[in-house]
């Protein structure tokens, strides 16, 4: 009996499953491929295996969610360029409509020149945001979908030890 769970717990050291996805992969292997008790839909494990597993689950996701944190930041500061980027314009179609307002020969022409640069920064400045915005949507959107998969496994991991627990516990 011990040889088989040693044996698996062999091969859980040799090979050291990486990122959550991998150790909720080693949980559920080891779950699956572990000795059935005769008449019984019980299973034998190694617990040190398990929580050896659960402790690096643990410990990935921090990890995970300090990448999710630096795309966040990534789209942030992309928004940022994007703001300052569409600022400058602005600024800068305001500078050039205040020189041509001085001139008074061209009043007429700087009034609407002036409002066709103002009109293009905003319109710039608007897809920018747009575009800054979308890229921060889609980023959470991938995060979100990772998230609801990872918190799909572990609730169904959850489900099967909690069953296993009402199963072993004839107390419950």
């Amino acid at each position: 009996m011990s040889d088989s769970i040693s044996t698996g717990a062999d091969e859980f050291d040799r090979t050291q499953p990486e990122g959550l996805t991998g150790i909720l992969d080693a949980l559920t292997a080891a779950v699956t491929h572990a000795r059935a008790m005769p008449m019984s839909s019980s299973v034998l494990v190694n617990r040190a295996e398990l929580l050896d597993l659960l402790d690096q689950a643990r410990d990935v996701l921090p990890t995970q969610l300090s990448e999710a944190d630096d795309v966040l930041a990534a789209a942030s500061s992309a928004r940022g360029v994007a703001q300052a980027d569409a600022d400058a314009i602005l600024a800068a179609a305001r500078i050039q409509a205040a020189e041509l307002v001085d001139a008074e020969h061209v009043t007429i022409a700087a009034v609407q020149r002036a409002a066709e640069i103002v009109a293009a920064a905003e319109a710039e400045a608007t897809g920018l945001r747009h575009d800054a915005d979308d890229y921060c949507d889609r980023r959470l959107a991938d995060f979100e979908i990772d998230l609801g998969k990872v918190l799909a496994q572990v609730q169904a991991g959850r489900a099967k030890l909690a069953y296993r627990l009402e199963a072993d516990d004839p107390g419950l």
